[in-house]
């Protein structure tokens, strides 16, 4: 976890990643809300990053608790929550493998970040495990995973030369990502293992979708249409988030579940 630590610290820009995945953010913003359901909700927003949905989601005007792993991010969730006139509940540097300390039960928890990083089964169980013994009975989990397809993706959205197409196909077979280059350690995942290890923990399943579906490959251009057009082409996004038969043209799955 140090290096994952290390790479929002010092090398990667957050708060500026969903600036250019606007697609993600949208459609992802969309399933929250319409299913974060009521006023002044209390959630906490596990591996929330620099506070992109924790921000939006006080906006609404529901409590919100922030935690990450990176200082920096919860440096800029700060910063960007004065910006925008409103204070997150807490701002807490800290691990998502570590929640013993907490107690406070939740509405709404989110864990949409802590799963890319998380290579070994057992440690992905167990945030899973951890976050869930912080909700409250009947309350809503969103959980995000990276698609084993999203390299493939990335590279199909600007077609930049692929130094080895074994390396690609590979992320197919183990999903492991060491932090060698191009990105920190991660974990990249089928829809089937996704929804497997969610159901392992007798939640009711509300949605499973693949974010961006197909509209990923064409984000470059999307994103540079007049707002109409981008809101058609988002509503198609949005139809298309659940069809199956599309689902690992994703670089995002998102889980919806109640305890």
């Amino acid at each position: 976890m140090n290096k994952v630590e290390h790479w929002y610290d010092n090398e990667y820009d957050e708060w500026e990643r969903l600036e250019r995945h606007k697609i993600e953010f949208d459609i992802t913003k969309r399933y929250l809300d319409e299913y974060i359901i009521g006023e002044n909700l209390e959630i906490f927003d596990i591996g929330g990053g620099p506070g992109r949905y924790s921000i939006y989601l006080a906006e609404k005007g529901h409590k919100v608790s922030l935690l990450d792993l990176s200082k920096r991010n919860i440096e800029v969730a700060k910063k960007k929550s004065r910006e925008k006139n409103i204070t997150l509940e807490a701002y807490i540097h800290g691990n998502a493998l570590e929640l013993e300390q907490h107690e406070q039960k939740y509405d709404v928890i989110l864990l949409m970040g802590p799963l890319y990083h998380l290579i070994q089964g057992a440690d992905r169980k167990a945030a899973v495990k951890g976050a869930l013994r912080l909700l409250k009975p009947n309350g809503i989990i969103v959980v995000s995973f990276i698609s084993n397809y999203a390299p493939i993706q990335d590279y199909l959205k600007g077609v930049h030369p692929i130094e080895s197409v074994d390396e690609l196909l590979g992320y197919l077979k183990d999903g492991v990502n060491t932090g060698e280059s191009g990105f920190t350690t991660a974990y990249f995942t089928d829809y089937k293992e996704a929804k497997d290890l969610m159901n392992s923990f007798g939640l009711t399943e509300i949605v499973f979708a693949g974010v961006e579906n197909i509209l990923g490959a064409k984000e470059n251009e999307i994103n540079m249409l007049e707002e109409r057009e981008y809101r058609k082409w988002l509503e198609i996004g949005y139809q298309l988030s659940r069809d199956e038969n599309l689902i690992g043209t994703s670089e995002h799955f998102l889980y919806i579940g109640r305890n």
